[in-house]
């Protein structure tokens, strides 16, 4: 095994090995002691039922994580990359389509290998906690749409990558990572109207107290809202959300139907100005930015390392092309994407505390939306201590108790 050979296998075990032990840091961080902020929404026995979710579903991502890695050093080592791209070569297509099929093929082996985890933790581990609503029929229709969309969207501009990397020269990663930032630009302004509405339902808000109190404090900060949304979200899970989607003149807020039916008004507009809040500290265009400029690199690094003939030896593979090299650059990148996303999670941690500053500021109630977060918590069996290690590696919000002693301080101030 060569050089990048070598880096790839000790960065895909390293990751592994740092995110094992984050989750059983995060398994002995367990308090049996419920905290005292939270005495006043959750009973013993829904804290207990909390950590043994929490158990439940670290045990779950150990397996499913461990099988992961396993199947694609299986895969790695008994020569399947080259095999497959043998396979797809000897259809006599042109490399286009060939890169389109490879990965494709390589995508549909992960996505059938992983569907028994995935059916398990629907109907099995979420059941067994009362979140799962998702009849196998709902499954079975979700899981079509969604291979429909992926060849749909996903094929489209997958081959417009590789044409470009292939036929553009020098400057096809410029190229690339300008099409693909528009096109997901455009993605977002129409996933509203027309991609969403395939998996839920929106129906408008009628009007009522809910739906004018949301309009009054969205006129006191002056904040156009052109839809406001119940999402059938009792569809799939019994736990409640909220969001924004969107944007420009396409923005909804949508309302989970579980969400509405277990908090009061005021916690309602609590959790929309937090929300708001993300708008007006243009967090979300931040996010947007960054993404784009991290996608922006990950092109131009890519260009350097094309038909790199080391990188493919790592592969044993017998000939040089641009989707694998699209493939073998992801692994090779994958620790410094692992440095990224932890540098992101901890500006979004920031960006989630400055929103709640901003609903707590700007609305005369906002303090509730610490009482909506108790609840939140307690409906979705959150766990309440998680280990500050596991926080630093995989959480985007902070720690809900961190959120709700800021909240209450700054409500009282």
């Amino acid at each position: 095994m060569n050089l990048f050979g070598q880096i790839i296998l000790f960065t895909l075990i390293g990751t592994w090995l740092i995110k094992l032990a984050a989750d059983l840091m995060n398994l002995r961080a367990a308090s049996p002691t419920l905290p005292e902020a939270f005495r006043d929404v959750y009973d013993p026995a829904d804290y207990r039922r909390s950590q043994e979710y929490l158990r439940a579903n670290t045990k779950f991502s150990l397996i499913s994580s461990t099988f992961d890695l396993a199947l694609l050093l299986v895969f790695w080592f008994a020569g399947g990359f080259n095999w497959l791209d043998q396979l797809v070569r000897a259809w006599g297509f042109d490399p286009v389509i060939n890169g389109v099929l490879y990965v494709g093929a390589l995508l549909l082996l992960q996505g059938v290998v992983g569907l028994p985890f995935s059916v398990y933790h629907t109907f099995v581990l979420e059941e067994k906690f009362g979140f799962n609503q998702t009849t196998p029929k709902v499954f079975a229709a979700d899981l079509v749409k969604t291979l429909v969309l992926a060849a749909v969207i996903g094929t489209p501009v997958l081959a417009a990558i590789l044409w470009f990397f292939q036929s553009a020269g020098p400057l096809g990663w410029l190229w690339a990572w300008g099409g693909v930032t528009a096109f997901s630009l455009l993605l977002q302004y129409v996933a509203p109207t027309w991609i969403m509405p395939m998996f839920n339902k929106f129906e408008p808000l009628e009007d009522g107290e809910l739906r004018r109190s949301i309009m009054d404090y969205a006129a006191e900060v002056r904040f156009p809202l052109t839809g406001i949304y119940v999402m059938d979200g009792s569809k799939r899970s019994a736990k409640g959300n909220a969001f924004f989607t969107g944007f420009g003149k396409n923005k909804r807020i949508a309302l989970f139907d579980t969400l509405i039916k277990n908090h009061s008004t005021g916690e309602l507009v609590a959790v929309l100005a937090h929300e708001i809040g993300h708008f007006k500290k243009k967090h979300i265009l931040m996010s947007m930015v960054l993404s784009m400029l991290n996608l922006g690199v990950v092109f131009y690094l890519l260009s350097l390392f094309m038909n790199n003939q080391m990188l493919f030896d790592a592969f044993d593979m017998q000939q040089t092309s641009v989707y694998a090299s699209l493939l073998f650059f992801m692994l090779l990148y994958n620790p410094v994407e692992f440095i990224i996303s932890i540098l992101m999670q901890m500006l979004s941690r920031r960006n989630e505390f400055e929103a709640d500053h901003y609903a707590v500021t700007t609305y005369r109630n906002g303090a509730l939306l610490a009482d909506a977060l108790k609840k939140l918590s307690r409906q979705n069996l959150s766990n309440l201590t998680p280990h500050p290690f596991n926080v630093f590696l995989n959480y985007s919000h902070p720690p809900v108790l961190q959120r709700v002693e800021r909240i209450e301080a700054a409500a009282r101030h």
